[in-house]
């Protein structure tokens, strides 16, 4: 019988040791994108797990660490004798040169940022790609670099700080690149890497999501057996896509509970209760609890207590709507493969257990039912590919990110109703222009903010006293860097006119032009 409890048993498969660099995930991206499944471990695996999972290639990640330092990470030794391509990124080239042999030092010439090499000579990587003697712009980000390449290695690229910016041994398969293949600032990145899982390591890119939903639904009828299943439903992408294939794997034995704490955007309920209810015919259990959450907001104006606030009640109300169906065997949960990633990390990531999709304040520590994950081995956009091979409405699977505490956060200070209700009016008119003029899908993330911020204007005859609403859009291509999306003026002048004039409360309108460096994934 076929093994049930990965996506991987029949895939072809690459595995990437991560050294602790903050855009590790961005590895993974680049290789599912290009149809070959790939995983994420920490450095410290095991030989005999790394055995067991039979890679056709090993991928090294960057570290924030030096190899001068003593106790800096390595790569298990078994990765070099496992006779697979092994390809190492930036920290991951120094440690697999001084492992085999080379050297390493710090240098006076860092390297951060945009930059440029000189391909010196062709290798498997480079095919079709880059050219002998071309100039080609990456992404450095060392302050070390390799001094002496190990013995069968040849130079492939030069760059100023960097002299062996690219490496090759051709016997063994072994590549090292001092640059970073997997941001899109290296604008031919994502070719290099394909050339080494499907030129290199020969996987055949049978990756998909067509084929991900029915081996999924598979694990999920095994794992669930006659059992039944609770699932606490946002609206948001990855709840939504967990209950559609959920409910396709087991039907009515599926029970959703959505929770309005009264701080979603306007006409959100609506839409969730439409979709699941009468499109999907899903059970669906809707709460409207708004009076018990902004009852318990009033007064607090802390952003961490408002999230725990939420996420304490979140799971009160949940557990008081379970029992009233009787309970259930397994809780389902939108976990992606960033949180799993992030929860075993042996690097010290950001996170210790593994975030739930939904709430802010984490499970019970009671609970007794049994998880279903569905999607823990997705990233967001491959959720978002499953929703559309699922047939979800594209307004649901194209949805902007959107936090589980809500507009609570979004609106500073206090939150009252009265706020809650001139921002979702705000909110629903900046993105309803947005979609007009054919911009949402090349926006990431945009949302209109009500500031703790009131100032004196004159609007007909008469003067006002209003709040002030601050509107952010932003740009993303991986969720951990953004750009400001360069609105027109004209774009921002019918907007904020429209707000001003058509929602009572607020009297002037600024557009935020903070960008978002590398860190945490959520922006909000």
């Amino acid at each position: 019988m076929a093994d049930l409890s990965s996506p991987s048993s029949h895939h072809d498969r690459v595995l990437i040791l991560d050294f602790g660099s903050q855009v590790t995930q961005l590895i993974a991206r680049r290789v599912r994108e290009s149809g070959v499944y790939c995983e994420v471990w920490p450095f410290t695996a095991g030989e005999e797990r790394i055995r067991a999972f039979a890679p056709r290639g090993i991928i090294l990640s960057g570290s924030p660490a030096s190899t001068t330092e003593e106790g800096s990470p390595r790569a298990p030794q078994a990765v070099f004798t496992l006779g697979v391509p092994v390809l190492g990124i930036c920290y991951g080239q120094q440690t697999m040169c001084l492992q085999l042999g080379g050297d390493v030092a710090g240098s006076d010439h860092r390297e951060y940022g945009r930059a440029y090499v000189e391909v010196r000579e062709a290798c498997a990587l480079t095919q079709d790609v880059w050219a002998p003697g071309a100039r080609e712009q990456v992404w450095m980000s060392h302050g070390d670099r390799v001094t002496a390449l190990p013995e069968g290695f040849r130079i492939v690229a030069v760059s100023d700080g960097a002299p062996y910016a690219m490496i090759a041994d051709d016997a063994r398969h072994f590549y090292g690149l001092q640059f970073h293949p997997e941001v899109v600032h290296t604008p031919h990145g994502a070719q290099l890497l394909r050339n080494f899982t499907h030129g290199v390591c020969g996987c055949r890119g049978d990756w998909t999501m067509a084929a991900f939903r029915a081996e999924a639904i598979g694990r999920i009828r095994a794992q669930v057996g006659g059992g039944r299943v609770i699932c606490g439903l946002s609206g948001g992408v990855d709840s939504s896509v967990a209950a559609v294939l959920i409910h396709e794997a087991i039907g009515d034995q599926l029970t959703c509970i959505y929770v309005d704490h009264g701080v979603m955007r306007a006409g959100e309920t609506e839409q969730v209760v439409a979709t699941f209810r009468d499109r999907f015919n899903i059970r669906l259990v809707h709460r409207d609890a708004s009076d018990l959450f902004l009852g318990a907001l009033e007064g607090v104006t802390d952003p961490e207590v408002k999230r725990k606030t939420i996420g304490r009640l979140f799971i009160e109300v949940f557990e008081e709507e379970q029992a009233k169906i009787g309970g259930a065997d397994f809780l389902a949960q939108g976990t992606l493969y960033p949180d799993v990633i992030e929860s075993v990390s042996a690097t010290g990531g950001p996170s210790v257990t593994i975030k739930s999709h939904h709430n802010v304040g984490g499970l019970p520590e009671d609970m007794r039912m049994q998880l279903v994950e569905p999607l823990r081995d997705l990233f967001k956009d491959e959720v978002r590919a499953l929703g559309r091979e699922l047939g979800l409405p594209e307004e649901i699977v194209g949805r902007h990110p959107f936090p589980g505490p809500g507009l609570a956060i979004r609106i500073p200070g206090a939150v009252t109703r009265e706020k809650v209700q001139i921002l979702q009016k705000a909110d629903a008119i900046y993105l309803e222009e947005i979609r007009a003029a054919g911009l949402y899908d090349a926006i990431w993330q945009a949302f209109a903010v009500l500031l703790p911020v009131r100032t004196v204007g004159v609007m007909g005859d008469g003067r006002t006293y209003d709040s002030v609403c601050a509107l952010r859009a932003v740009t993303s291509t991986d969720g951990m860097t953004a750009d400001v999306y360069p609105f027109t003026m004209e774009f921002l002048t019918r907007v904020a006119g429209r707000i001003v004039n058509e929602v009572r409360g607020i009297n002037r309108v600024t557009y935020d032009i903070t960008s978002k460096p590398p860190g945490t994934i959520e922006w909000e």
